[in-house]
C-alpha cells in the first residue's frame, strides 16, 4: 500500500497513530506534554495578551515536534543500525541536540513572558 497520496483524513490518522505511540514509549515526550499542559494552566490564569499565547503555542510546537523528530530518528538508527557505531550515535546526538535547542527557546518565552507579567 502506498502511503503517498492519501485522503486528509488518512494521513491525519497516521499522524495521530504516530503522535499516541510516542506518547506511550517516550517518557521525555511526556514530560513535554505535562509541561505543555502546565504552560496552557498558567496561560489561563495569567491571562497575558495574545501575542503570548501564540508565542508560547509556536514555542510549544517546535518542542514537541523536535521530540517527535527525535524519536523518529532514534527509531530508524536502531531499526537499520542496532549496534552502536560513532556516526549514529552522532546522529542521535544531533538530534537530541535540537531538542534542547527548542527548550531553551521555550525557556526564553517563559522568562521573557515572566519579565513581561513582573513589569506590568
Amino acid at each position: 500500500m502506498s502511503f503517498k497520496n492519501q485522503s486528509f483524513l488518512t494521513r491525519l490518522g497516521f499522524a495521530l497513530r504516530g503522535l499516541g505511540s510516542a506518547l506511550r514509549t517516550e517518557a521525555s515526550l511526556r514530560v513535554q506534554a505535562v509541561a505543555l499542559v502546565a504552560a496552557f494552566a498558567a496561560l489561563a490564569l495569567l491571562r497575558p495578551g495574545p501575542v503570548w499565547w501564540a508565542l508560547v503555542v509556536l514555542a510549544s510546537a517546535g518542542v514537541l515536534a523536535a521530540e517527535l523528530l527525535n524519536t523518529a530518528l532514534e527509531q530508524l538508527a536502531d531499526l537499520l543500525h542496532p549496534q552502536d557505531h560513532p556516526r549514529i550515535r552522532l546522529l542521535k546526538d544531533c538530534a537530541a541536540a535540537a531538542v534542547l535547542i527548542a527548550s531553551l527557546g521555550a525557556l526564553g518565552v517563559a522568562a521573557a513572558l515572566a519579565v513581561h507579567l513582573l513589569r506590568h
